[in-house]
């Protein structure tokens, strides 16, 4: 996954219910959003396992920063886990992009480099982002104490989630 990120030059859309990444693949997706990547990561709004979403907030204000776009989906609860590389790239798969899926459970993610399936996965994409929310990063701020603690928290736990 980091090799992806690495060579995007256009765009790295990740679409995972699970974003609890590791360090490797922060630094990644930070350092494309730098040299001008369009990185995107979309989560729900809504989650299913609250420990889990707070630790993916756990990383939003650094990203942030750099210029990677988090959007939240609020039509129902997003479950599709789904990655685009510039025009070269598409993966689709069970793997949420945590460190359970990536190295502990018996996941699949495939790689598709078919110009025609990536322009699928690419217009998929674009509708799904019509039903986010962008989160703004002035918004970080305003989070009640007890939601930043909580994501605090949770993020102590995120190499076991």
């Amino acid at each position: 996954m980091v090799h992806a990120i690495n060579m995007a030059w256009e765009r790295c859309w990740i679409l995972s219910p699970y974003f609890v990444p590791d360090s490797s693949v922060i630094n990644a997706l930070q350092l494309a959003a730098l040299r001008g990547v369009d990185v995107r990561i979309v989560i729900p709004a809504n989650p299913d396992k609250r420990v889990v979403w707070w630790a993916a907030h756990s990383y939003f204000k650094t990203m942030g920063e750099v210029g990677v776009s988090i959007l939240r989906y609020e039509k129902g609860f997003m479950h599709q886990k789904a990655v685009l590389v510039d025009d070269r790239l598409a993966a689709i798969g069970t793997s949420n992009l945590d460190n359970r899926s990536l190295r502990i459970n018996f996941e699949i993610t495939m790689m598709f480099t078919e110009r025609a399936f990536i322009e699928k996965v690419a217009a998929m994409c674009e509708d799904d982002f019509d039903a986010c929310s962008l989160l703004n990063p002035a918004e970080i701020k305003t989070w009640p104490l007890h939601f930043r603690l909580a994501t605090r928290a949770a993020r102590l736990l995120a190499p076991i989630l």
